[in-house]
């Protein structure tokens, strides 16, 4: 359950990176929107490349525990990210408001607090274990 909560969560975060370039999300971030359209269209989508690369390779990674931090980092990241998203809500060039913008938006916020959740039980479960087998 775990694992697919992850990769819902960082599908919805790509279909909605998808969405993005059709509502001009560059005029909302700090450093892209002083650029003009063209540039910073080209911009928004070039360095997804390197991003998303470094994404998928840590949250695969061999090592569980690069691959659990990182992944527990992108969720924690779904829930700020549909933090800002409400709060920009009322800016002028927001313009996420369509019910498949918003379903991305929030959708991948919940599936990032349910991924972070079942983290947590589990590593309790795991940890009550540990001590009932030290005992």
């Amino acid at each position: 359950m775990e694992n697919l909560l992850f990769y819902l969560g960082f599908a919805t975060l790509m279909a909605h990176e998808l969405d993005a370039m059709t509502q001009a999300e560059w005029r909302l971030l700090f450093i892209l929107n002083r650029l003009p359209d063209a540039i910073a269209e080209v911009a928004f989508v070039l360095v997804h490349i390197p991003l998303v690369a470094g994404l998928l390779w840590l949250t695969n990674h061999e090592a569980p525990a690069v691959r659990r931090w990182s992944r527990i980092a992108v969720a924690l990241f779904l829930v700020i990210h549909a933090g800002l998203h409400k709060r920009l809500e009322h800016s002028a060039l927001y313009t996420f408001d369509s019910e498949l913008s918003r379903g991305l938006i929030y959708g991948g916020g919940v599936l990032g607090l349910l991924y972070l959740l079942t983290v947590f039980i589990a590593s309790r479960r795991t940890l009550q274990l540990v001590t009932q087998e030290t005992k």
